[in-house]
């Protein structure tokens, strides 16, 4: 991760939310981890630095039930954008 960083790419949640702690993606299935929200961030939208001017939110829901990961969303600006 460290090194897709360095390279020129976006961490979208990180950049949006940095004032965010304690937001997981994951959880494993041993006994009410994902209760005591104890996970990890293991599900990414990584963007390069030149779409940075199209983001507009990066949200995790861990709310959504239904599987050992929960939902991230990513909502970019395209309008204006021409093919």
């Amino acid at each position: 991760m460290t090194a897709l960083l360095n390279a020129g790419f976006i961490d979208t949640f990180r950049h949006l939310n940095p004032e965010v702690e304690h937001a997981y993606t994951w959880w494993s299935y041993m006994r009410n981890v994902r209760e005591r929200n104890i996970g990890w961030r293991i599900d990414y939208f990584i963007v390069s630095e030149r779409l940075n001017h199209l983001l507009k939110t990066a949200d995790i829901h861990p709310h959504i039930m239904g599987s050992d990961h929960c939902p991230i969303v990513l909502e970019l600006d395209v309008t204006g954008i021409t093919a």
